[in-house]
């Protein structure tokens, strides 16, 4: 007797919907529409006879049974993904899919990427990016670059580099407000906000007991925020790597020697745990730690 199989686009929308806890999300990824990804899962779910989300408002979870499903459908699109094709030549290219923060890849990975190229022009690196603190769900990618609090359950993880965070203005700004010479003088000034550099650590070490910020422009992006700074809408946090260049040139200013030495997000290489890398991806991997781990 023939066996059954669910149908693979009923898998596919289960694994997206578990990797973004949302069907929304996972119906735009897919490019379909939420009900017709709703309509994929309940197909699934009658197949199974088994729950493997529970809907709690517009957010998803797994039930245990989906959980425990979950592992065996994503090996069997994996083993499907990575199975070699004769007649596809682009199979034969070793390929690595680096999944990036967008300011970490323009000031940080950009310029340091053709060192690992000149070295290993037979590997093929594809970038994605993705927004910190929001896309926490490990990609199709092999390899992630994530900037947070280092707490991803059942990936392996490990911290690229901490850097200070330090208060920086544009001069245009600061003509347009009274005299800044201690942290204190901030309160009369417009203080960006963003939840990736937050201020009330910030405030802890400058000595002030002062809450985070409530209003005024929000950021979720670091470089967008550096450029907020640099256009004179306030002042923010920022760090070296990627401020240096502005500070050199004049077109923003440190207020202080006050700094963060520690910030509670930081960035950190993230993949699944696998028994057996592939040798491109272990690769890549020592190349990123030895670029990175710097300060760690």
């Amino acid at each position: 007797m023939a066996t059954r199989l669910p149908p693979v686009h009923a898998l596919s929308a289960f694994e997206a919907a578990a990797r973004h806890s949302s069907f929304a999300v996972a119906a735009e990824e897919l490019c379909i529409t939420p009900s017709a990804l709703s309509h994929r899962i309940r197909l699934l779910e009658d197949h199974l006879c088994e729950r493997v989300f529970v809907r709690e408002g517009r957010s998803v979870t797994l039930t245990e049974f989906g959980r425990r499903y979950l592992d065996v459908v994503r090996v069997a699109l994996r083993t499907l993904t990575d199975f070699p094709l004769p007649n596809k030549a682009a199979q034969n290219q070793l390929r690595v899919k680096v999944t990036l923060p967008p300011t970490f890849a323009r000031y940080m990975f950009m310029p340091r990427l053709a060192a690992f190229t000149r070295h290993h022009p037979e590997i093929e690196i594809e970038i994605f990016l993705f927004v910190p603190l929001y896309d926490l769900s490990l990609s199709e990618s092999d390899v992630e670059v994530r900037f947070g609090a280092g707490e991803y359950p059942n990936l392996v993880t490990k911290k690229l580099f901490v850097e200070p965070a330090f208060a920086v203005a544009s001069p245009d700004y600061l003509k347009t407000i009274p005299s800044i010479s201690k942290p204190a003088d901030l309160r009369h000034a417009t203080l960006l906000r963003s939840a990736l550099e937050p201020w009330q650590p910030w405030f802890e070490v400058a000595g002030l007991d002062w809450p985070e910020p409530t209003t005024g422009l929000r950021v979720d992006d670091l470089g967008l925020l550096l450029e907020a700074i640099r256009y004179g809408h306030g002042v923010g946090l920022t760090r070296q790597h990627f401020a240096q260049e502005l500070i050199d040139s004049g077109e923003v200013v440190r207020l202080f020697d006050t700094q963060l030495a520690t910030p509670p997000h930081a960035y950190y290489l993230v993949h699944e745990a696998q028994a057996i890398i592939r040798p491109e991806v272990q690769l890549f991997i020592d190349w990123m730690q030895a670029t990175y781990q710097i300060g760690v």
